[in-house]
């Protein structure tokens, strides 16, 4: 990732947004990021592992029967005794 602080951003924009394009840049106000410039491509790809949150009533029969079959795995038990 490359830091950038926003005067230097606000006079040399057009190398920052095309160095956005194939790395991060982060822009610094006050010596504290404030804000990422991520290229289209990669805010897409990381948008696209949003989680979509469903409703019971979108389960069929069969998710819900698999739902019902799962199980924690074993390295979780541990956990167990705190609960109680």
């Amino acid at each position: 990732m490359i830091e950038v602080s926003a005067a230097e951003f606000q006079r040399n924009i057009g190398l920052w947004l095309g160095l956005a394009l194939s790395r991060t840049v982060a822009i610094t106000r006050n010596g504290w990021e404030r804000t990422v410039l991520i290229s289209m491509d990669e805010y897409r790809r990381l948008n696209q592992r949003d989680r979509q949150v469903l409703s019971l009533h979108d389960f069929t029969a069969e998710d819900i029967v698999a739902l019902e079959a799962t199980r924690p795995p074993d390295v979780t038990n541990e956990f167990d005794a705190r609960l109680i």
